[in-house]
């Protein structure tokens, strides 16, 4: 069982568009609504799959009823807190060049009793839980401890942590050691202040992530493949994509697809990277099920090519 935590959940829209045209009046010829927020994603593709999963997060108002029942509707148990502030709602606009702008609400801003309530709530439902899954921004009202605080008490629970989450949340979480992180391009060059240009770049970024607290990294760098730190050494990963139609909660498909198939090893990285590859060709923040996924289509292997320009440099 893979217990999700997300901090500020959303209800995400999407809309497709021909062309985004800025004061015109467009006509989408497709939309959708999904549940949304990292963890909440990484739920719905660990569910997808055909895995046990619990989500934990905080809900309020109509935007939290609905949230829950949509999630709900896809299988996935909700352990809800609630809040007195509004779920948000977020807005996505697709191109069929696969452009995607994105419009996200701030959310509200948890007490500190409602703070409290969720680290509670996790520890009460953890139980039985093979990984725990943090994810996301956090609302106004936490801390960036917040999640180090979570990681702390998880551990002395005996669970494993996977914390997916960038800035001053990320660093802080480290020194409390979490068993895997799962970084972009961005947010890894954001953690070491520094330009990524190359893989080997991203991979020296990666090895400092370790050399401060982390137990292993699993870095995304969009369609340049994804890199596994660990302590066996470093692995990279890669799969072919025919179209890419929406990149919403790819990232999160993947940390589901490697936490479902253990959450270490080479074997952990080709299904993440399957996850991704299939995750970014369906519409909207739709997560795989197996049926979607071509496993053999993804090349993993220990000889790096850090010499590699990124597709996309970070500065």
């Amino acid at each position: 069982m893979i217990l999700t935590v997300t901090p500020n959940p959303s209800l995400d829209r999407t809309y497709e568009i021909p062309a985004l045209d800025r004061g015109a009046v467009l006509r989408a010829t497709a939309d959708r609504i999904d549940p949304g927020g990292k963890g909440v994603n990484v739920s719905r593709a660990v569910a997808a799959a055909g895995h046990i999963t619990l989500a934990v997060l905080p809900l309020g108002g109509p935007a939290g009823a609905a949230l829950a029942g949509l999630l709900g509707a896809e299988g996935i148990e909700v352990a809800g807190v609630p809040v007195a502030g509004q779920t948000r709602s977020n807005i996505s606009v697709a191109e069929p060049d696969g452009t995607l702008t994105k419009i996200n609400a701030t959310g509200p801003e948890l007490t500190g009793d409602e703070s409290e309530a969720l680290l509670r709530k996790v520890g009460e439902r953890s139980a039985g839980a093979d990984w725990i899954a943090c994810c996301g921004s956090l609302p106004r009202g936490l801390a960036p401890e917040w999640y180090a605080e979570l990681v702390a008490r998880a551990h002395r629970a005996g669970a494993r942590i996977a914390l997916d989450a960038s800035g001053p949340s990320l660093t802080a979480a480290l020194r409390e050691r979490p068993d895997v992180v799962k970084p972009n391009a961005e947010e890894l060059a954001q953690a070491v202040g520094r330009p990524l240009a190359t893989v080997g770049d991203a991979v020296k970024a990666a090895e400092e992530l370790r050399a401060w607290g982390a137990r292993a990294v699993l870095a995304s760098l969009g369609a340049d493949g994804q890199l596994l730190v660990d302590e066996d050494g470093t692995h990279f990963g890669s799969a072919p994509v025919t179209a890419v139609r929406s990149n919403v909660g790819a990232g999160d498909a993947s940390l589901a697809g490697f936490l479902a198939a253990g959450g270490s090893g080479v074997a952990a990285l080709a299904a993440a990277v399957a996850h991704g590859a299939a995750a970014v060709q369906l519409p909207g923040s739709l997560m795989p099920t197996p049926a979607d996924l071509d496993m053999a289509a993804v090349t993993t292997t220990d000889e790096v090519p850090l010499d590699r320009a990124l597709t996309e440099p970070v500065s």
